[in-house]
């Protein structure tokens, strides 16, 4: 009879020996001392559960931003090759505005195929696969350029009859270009976020890393930024010739105009 009070403080020794077992042990309070337990576990799961889907959600909308622009950039450069080039054979060889622009813009079409066709070439894929690629994934793009980038041209006045040196064939080139960039811009970005467009292309420029062999180590790949770099340079250059060749040809018209001035003064005090 007396052993048995000896065993029952033995428990409540036990119990606060392991609280953590008496927490478990109680079935009434399980579920909430368990939380109880272990606020940290909570604390850590809900936040940062919550936190990294929003991190994950601002990802994909900021590098679809990214990669849009670098999209729109690779077709840009593309298009401004060809345009530049076609107003320039256009001009050389004195065809009609009309033919111009037809030249033009099939040398734009030409060149932004050509610049995407290249890189996929080079990473392994065959040209009949590459060009069906390129076709899915820029002719949108590169059309949407086109229409607007003429009709800024043809908008601008004088812009598409002001011939290679002069200054507003170049200002009109660059605001055309300016805005074909930003109406291309939202298009890129609609087909990229649907996995079209230049995701496409995308895939098999970085799913891929087994080293180029063989001819394909002479393709020559150019990166978006130096395109622009030279096509700017190019532009500016293009500018600047304009500018010295108009101020050039001023001043001889001015130096021709005074020796007449010259002639005719005496002549009118002779008469009277």
């Amino acid at each position: 009879m007396q052993e048995q009070p000896t065993h029952r403080a033995d428990v409540p020794g036990d119990s606060e020996a392991h609280p953590g077992h008496g927490s478990h042990g109680s079935v009434g309070d399980g579920p909430d001392d368990h939380h109880g337990q272990h606020p940290e576990h909570d604390d850590r799961s809900e936040p940062g559960h919550s936190g990294g889907h929003g991190a994950h959600g601002g990802h994909p909308d900021s590098g679809s931003r990214a990669m849009a622009a670098s999209a729109t950039l690779h077709c840009l450069s593309g298009c401004a090759v060809g345009e530049i080039s076609g107003l320039m054979i256009g001009t050389a060889i004195g065809l009609s505005t009309g033919w111009t622009i037809a030249l033009a813009v099939g040398l734009a079409f030409f060149f932004g195929y050509l610049l995407s066709t290249l890189p996929l070439v080079k990473t392994g894929l065959g040209l009949g696969a590459a060009l069906g690629v390129v076709f899915a994934a820029d002719t949108l793009s590169i059309a949407v350029m086109e229409i607007v980038d003429n009709a800024v041209m043809a908008l601008i006045p004088n812009a598409m009859d002001a011939g290679l040196v002069n200054w507003i064939f170049w200002v009109g080139m660059a605001i055309a270009l300016t805005v074909a960039f930003f109406a291309a811009y939202p298009v890129n970005r609609y087909l990229l976020q649907r996995g079209k467009g230049h995701a496409l292309t995308h895939q098999y420029h970085h799913g891929s890393s087994a080293a180029v062999t063989g001819v394909r180590r002479y393709i020559p790949t150019f990166p978006t930024s130096t395109l622009v770099a030279v096509i700017a340079a190019f532009m500016l250059g293009g500018l600047i010739v304009s500018i010295a060749a108009e101020g050039e040809s001023g001043a001889v018209g001015e130096g021709h105009a005074a020796p007449r001035s010259d002639v005719l003064a005496p002549a009118k005090s002779g008469t009277s």
